[in-house]
C-alpha cells in the first residue's frame, strides 16, 4: 500500500483521489473549498481544507510522509506552483501534475514535477483516434515523447511469435503486455505467439507508434 497526497479535488483530482483508494491506498485529499472536502471525506483515507499559499498550513498536512503527490489544481498557476515546491521540498519520491498548457507544464517539471499529464489534450487525442482508426482501441500519450497503443495485431503478425516477428528493431516499439480474453500477459516472452483475436498493448517513441497505427488502418 502506497500513500498519496491529492492536491486540488475538481473533477480530476477527486477521481483520482477516489479510484486510488478503492484500489487499497491510503489518499489524502486536499482542497481550499470546504464544500469539495466535505464531498469527498467518506470516499478518501483523509480529507483536509487547507490553503496551498499558506506555508504554515502546508506545514500541518506532513507532506514528508507521502510516498506521491498528485498536484491536481485547475487553472491557479501559482497554487500549482506552491504545491509542487512544498513537495518538492518534503522530499516526496514521486510527483505529478495536472498542466492546461505546455507552458505551465515546462514550469512544473523545472520545479521538480516529474511528470506532466493533460488531462483535456489526452482524452482529445484519445477520442480523435478511437473515432478514426477502426483498429485502435485506446492511446495514450504518457509523455512528450512516447505514446501507448492498444491495438489489434497486424494481419501479418497472427500466428507468428513476437521473436519471429522482430517486432523492436523492425518497428521500433515493443509489445509490453498482450490481452488475450480475460488474461492480461504482461511482459511476453519472446516464444509467444500471437492470435487474431488478441490486443496488444504497444509502447515506443510518437513517430513509431504513429507509423505503426497507419499500418494498421
Amino acid at each position: 500500500m502506497k500513500s498519496f497526497v491529492v492536491i486540488g479535488c475538481g473533477r480530476f483530482g477527486s477521481t483520482v483521489a477516489t479510484t486510488l483508494t478503492e484500489l487499497g491506498n491510503e489518499v489524502l485529499a486536499v482542497d481550499e473549498s470546504y464544500e469539495k472536502v466535505n464531498d469527498i471525506s467518506d470516499e478518501v483515507t483523509t480529507a483536509v481544507q487547507c490553503n496551498i499559499m499558506d506555508e504554515g498550513e502546508v506545514e500541518d498536512l506532513g507532506l514528508k510522509n507521502f510516498d506521491v503527490a498528485i498536484v491536481a489544481i485547475g487553472s491557479n498557476i501559482e497554487a500549482s506552483i506552491m504545491a509542487t515546491i512544498m513537495a518538492k521540498e518534503a522530499g516526496i519520491e514521486y510527483i505529478l501534475c495536472k498542466a492546461l498548457t505546455k507552458r505551465m507544464g515546462s514550469i512544473l517539471l523545472k520545479l521538480g514535477a516529474d511528470n506532466i499529464i493533460y488531462p483535456e489534450r489526452d482524452m482529445a487525442l484519445r477520442v480523435a483516434h478511437n473515432l478514426t482508426k477502426k483498429n485502435i482501441l485506446d492511446y495514450i500519450q504518457i509523455s512528450p515523447d512516447f505514446s501507448l497503443m492498444e491495438t489489434k495485431p497486424l494481419p501479418s503478425w497472427v500466428g507468428k511469435s513476437i521473436e519471429q516477428l522482430d517486432i523492436r528493431n523492425k518497428y521500433g516499439v515493443t509489445i509490453v503486455a498482450i490481452e488475450r480474453g480475460k488474461d492480461v500477459i504482461v511482459s511476453p516472452y519472446a516464444g509467444e505467439l500471437l492470435k487474431s483475436d488478441d490486443v496488444v498493448v504497444i509502447l515506443g517513441p510518437d513517430d513509431k507508434v504513429k507509423d505503426l497505427e497507419e499500418k494498421n488502418d
